[in-house]
This record gives C-alpha cells, sequence and structure tokens, in this order.
C-alpha cells in the first residue's frame, strides 16, 4: 500500500513534543488483523494529554495519537470483518500505544473494531470515545434503577465532548436534566440539547463543600472530577449515583465517607479504555438505534486533520464546545 499520510508526535530536544505531517511506511504500523482507511477521528482530552510533555498518557515517541478512528476496512484476516465494511475503533492503547486515528491508515486488533449499523462515519466521528463516555454514563445511571420521577439529573462539564451527549441522550429519556457550565455562551446550545435547567459552574466561587451539603440531585454525570465531583457526591440524594469519568478540572478528589456511608451514594467510575468487545459492540448498535443522539449536527465543529494542533491546544484549556470532528480522508 506504499506510504501514507499521517500527523505524527516526536519528542524533541528541549524536552517538549512537536507535532507534523508526515508520510509514513505502511510498515511502521503494529500488528492487527484489520486494517482501515480513515474517514475520521475526534478530539478527546486524552488526545491532547498525548502531545503535551509529562502528559501521562503516551507510552513512547514517534506516535500517530487519536483514540479513536472511523471509516472503511481496507484488508482483513478476521472473519468477522471483510473488505468495505464500515467501523468505528477505540479503546485500549489507541492512540497511546499503537498508531492512532490521526493518519489515513491505521492498524488495529480485530476484538477493538466494530462494525457500523445505523450510523455514517460522519456520524460516528462526531460520537467518538467522549459520546461513548457519555453513553456508558447514561447507561450506569439507567441501570442503577434511577428514573425521571426520582429527580434533577446534573451533568457538570456540560459544554463538553462528554458532558454535551449527555444531556442529549438524558433528555432525550425524559430525564429533568441540569447542565452545569463556566461558559455562558454554551447556555443556548445545552438548552437546544434538552437541558431544563442551566447553571454555573458547581460549587460556585467561594463556596465550601461540606461532607454533607444540601441534597439535590438523583445522579449526575461529571466529567471534571476535583472539588466539582466532592460537591456533586455531597449533594446527591440518597442511594444517588454519580457516572465519574473526567479530570478536566483535577485528578484530586477532597472528599469524606459520608456520602457513601450516611447516604448510600454510589460512586461509579466509567472507563471505555478496557471495556470487553461485545460490550462495545452492544453499546455502538444502541448508539446507532434506541438512544441515538438527537443532536448530533448542533455539537459538531468539523476540522482538518491538518488543523489538529491548534485545538489540541485549545481542549486542554477548556475553550473547546461540543465535539470537534477530525476529517482525515483529504484533510492533509
Amino acid at each position: 500500500m506504499g506510504d501514507f499520510n499521517a500527523l505524527v508526535a516526536r519528542g524533541n530536544d528541549d524536552g517538549g513534543i512537536d507535532l507534523a505531517s508526515e508520510a509514513v511506511d505502511i510498515g511502521a504500523l503494529p500488528e492487527g488483523e484489520v486494517t482501515i482507511a480513515v474517514d475520521y477521528s475526534s478530539v478527546n482530552f486524552k488526545d491532547a494529554l498525548a502531545v503535551t510533555p509529562r502528559g501521562g498518557v503516551a507510552r513512547e515517541y514517534p506516535l500517530i495519537p487519536g483514540i479513536d478512528l472511523t471509516g472503511t476496512v481496507r484488508a482483513s484476516s478476521s472473519p468477522e470483518f471483510a473488505v468495505g465494511d464500515q467501523v468505528v475503533a477505540h479503546g485500549r492503547d489507541i492512540g497511546t500505544g499503537r498508531h492512532g486515528g490521526y493518519a489515513e491508515l491505521a492498524v488495529v486488533p480485530a476484538d477493538l473494531v466494530v462494525k457500523l449499523a445505523g450510523l455514517t462515519t460522519a456520524e460516528v466521528g462526531t460520537i467518538g470515545t467522549a459520546g461513548y463516555t457519555a453513553a456508558m454514563s447514561v447507561e450506569r445511571i439507567v441501570a442503577h434503577g434511577i428514573t425521571p420521577a426520582d429527580g434533577p439529573i446534573l451533568v457538570t462539564g456540560a459544554s463538553g465532548g462528554v458532558g454535551s451527549v449527555s444531556v442529549d441522550l438524558l433528555a432525550a429519556a425524559g430525564y429533568e436534566v441540569v447542565a452545569s457550565t463556566g461558559k455562558e455562551s454554551a447556555h443556548d446550545l445545552l438548552r437546544e440539547l434538552g437541558a431544563a435547567q442551566v447553571i454555573g459552574r458547581v460549587p460556585e466561587a467561594g463556596e465550601k463543600v461540606r461532607a454533607l451539603g444540601k441534597t439535590q440531585w438523583a445522579a449526575a454525570v461529571d466529567c471534571v472530577g476535583g472539588t466539582t465531583l466532592a460537591y456533586v457526591a455531597s449533594t446527591l440524594r440518597y442511594e444517588g449515583i454519580v457516572a465519574a469519568s473526567g479530570l478536566a478540572g483535577s485528578a484530586d478528589l477532597p472528599t469524606t465517607v459520608h456520602p457513601f456511608i450516611l447516604r448510600g451514594v454510589t460512586l461509579a467510575g466509567i472507563d471505555s479504555v478496557q471495556q470487553p468487545s461485545a460490550r462495545r459492540r452492544a453499546l455502538w448498535a444502541r448508539l446507532g438505534t434506541d438512544i441515538k443522539p438527537r443532536h448530533l449536527d448542533a455539537i459538531t465543529t468539523q476540522i482538518d486533520v491538518a488543523s489538529l494542533p491548534g485545538t489540541l491546544t485549545d481542549i486542554l484549556s477548556g475553550s473547546v464546545t461540543g465535539r470537534t470532528r477530525v476529517r482525515v480522508a483529504g484533510g492533509f
């Protein structure tokens, strides 16, 4: 197949990381059963960390980042996939320990590949890992037994990738969604997605996080971590649940055991990286049918892969709203 275009991250002599387009020989790709011609990838917080010095994500350089990718099977030694199948792949070490989606070609293990049904590659490029994580979060809340009659659901970091898709999915399921964001410019979008109320960041500036605060939420999706997650846990109703997947605010958790042993609160960690193949495929099937996000166009900003370096910087600073779809095919 010869050379292909890719966005390659390389460590430099100053301790930084350079990210630039290169022509890469296909022999540089890792082993795997499925070769995919990539249409789209997306921008996730983890992608930015992968090209950040001491970001704690990338195992080694040079690396083609991009923790998710979607496109068409070019070659396959797996009986599960045929040339021409439209697929998505993400999880495990894609884009962190093996070359990922910011390239015209990718080779991945068959158990990380999902055949598409009910979704185009463009729609999957918007959903990406963040949207999949949002769907996992909503499934966890539903499985906990929380119903719309139980009260409002809080979504923190609601203007981001996980948050915006979570608002959309929860509102579609009939829940009263309270969206928390520090971006006033995102209020109208969040209402369009179905938020019944949009509030600022929690806790408010100067507000003390108590071991047990006034109960407010039946459940929550937290994308922020740190003091925000501590506040959420302390204000959940009896036997509430918070689905936590992010650390955009902090990886620390300055809380006590009180919400968990006095109110029966559940802290549910949401991890899409190590999801077993069967669960991964089942949830993508639902994303193409009964829980397909309703407002993908509203939350989508599309960029070419050549424009990625600046956007990766923006997502670290918290200035990205919604989902950023990365056009790979024709985007170099």
